[in-house]
């Protein structure tokens, strides 16, 4: 009679103490949280929080993530739970996977989210290779995303059970083989009980707040940052209306963004009966901000690509999704329209406002995550 497989809460079929696990920390409450858990439970936990800043460099610096006081709560948080940490200085891999792509990309006319790309490259690429040299069964974040089995035994994602905290959109990059390997404990609780969990834990991050910028744009000045790292970003050029007269000079490309509607530049008397404009579109080729009335944003095609999908096969005739296109938006209703190299086409039941280049789109079917990709154009 064979014996009926009892698995550990990470899935594996031995005891905790047995399973070695990587945390990624990043010296916030969430990743703290799901370390000292972990160790709790009997796990073999080590942790490892990424240096991605020289706080002495005069090109970029942080004051939220993964430098300077953040590597210092992670290192406290181990040392009172009694596991390993260690500090690995990746500023050289962010810098050329994430910094530069970000100035790049706003240099083309786009908008883009380093968050995603840090996750893709430097954390899931890097880090995960680290955890497997360290000879962990898997390596674990305090990402707030579900994480399950089908049938088959494949792992898929789902969004948070609080979709207020859900981060499934920064992560719709994440590959089947990295999602076989990763695990993320905290997808079925909310921000308070995570809280509450480190407040009976005892650990000095309980009651730190929340990163809400980008780790390395602290002050939320992102022109500033492509400045330091492009200096050549400030060159000036034509504001121009959709019907071609020319009404401003602005300052550089990188400080406009398709949507915007403040901080243009442009005096009154304009638009007819003072309408306020919007940046419709960004032309780095052309070094022109092309700026219209808000109904010239309405687009019901999104094209995207290097796509990644979780799913096993896509139809041919298209599938019905739900579809994030910024992060805190709620999903809406589209088609999903699969092409060749890694592209495809979103045909959105209803026009939306606002899509820029460079930011993502992201799939759902009810709450799983299907994949994305990123986006190249609307019309």
């Amino acid at each position: 009679m064979q014996k009926d497989v009892i698995l550990n809460s990470l899935g594996f079929d031995k005891d905790p103490k047995e399973t070695r696990v990587v945390v990624a920390m990043s010296g916030g409450v969430d990743s703290s949280v799901a370390a000292a858990l972990l160790h709790e439970q009997g796990y073999d936990v080590v942790g490892v929080t990424l240096q991605l800043y020289d706080m002495g460099s005069t090109t970029v610096k942080t004051k939220t993530c993964c430098a300077g006081q953040d590597i210092y709560d992670a290192k406290k948080v181990a040392d009172k739970c009694g596991f390993p940490h260690y500090v690995l200085n990746y500023e050289s891999n962010f810098r050329d996977s994430v910094i530069e792509d970000f100035a790049d990309s706003y240099l083309k006319g786009e908008t883009p989210i380093p968050c995603v790309k840090c996750n893709q490259t430097v954390k899931f690429r890097d880090l995960l290779k680290v955890a497997k040299d360290l000879g962990a069964d898997c390596m674990v974040t305090g990402h707030y995303i579900k994480r399950g089995l089908d049938e088959h035994g494949k792992a898929y994602l789902e969004r948070a059970h609080d979709h207020g905290k859900d981060q499934s959109y920064f992560l719709f990059a994440t590959t089947q083989e990295q999602l076989d390997y990763l695990r993320f404990p905290l997808g079925g609780w909310s921000k308070n009980k995570t809280r509450e969990e480190a407040e009976r834990l005892g650990l000095l991050t309980a009651d730190k707040p929340d990163s809400q910028d980008i780790c390395f744009v602290p002050d939320g000045d992102y022109a500033k940052i492509v400045r330091k790292v492009r200096p050549e970003a400030d060159l000036k050029g034509d504001i121009v209306h959709i019907d071609g007269r020319t009404v401003g000079q602005h300052n550089g490309i990188i400080n406009y963004t398709i949507g915007q509607r403040k901080g243009l530049g442009i005096g009154g008397g304009v638009s007819e009966n003072n309408e306020p404009l919007y940046v419709i579109s960004v032309e780095a080729n052309t070094n022109r901000v092309i700026v219209g009335p808000k109904e010239a944003l309405a687009r019901n095609v999104i094209m995207i690509d290097q796509c990644n999908w979780l799913a096993n096969e896509l139809p041919k005739d298209g599938l019905p999704v739900s579809l994030k296109f910024r992060s805190v938006m709620k999903p809406i209703p589209a088609k999903l329209i699969a092409g060749n190299d890694n592209r495809a086409e979103l045909h959105l039941d209803a026009p939306q406002f606002g899509i820029a280049p460079g930011q993502a789109a992201v799939c759902y079917v009810e709450d799983r995550v299907i994949g994305g990709g990123w986006i190249t154009g609307t019309r």
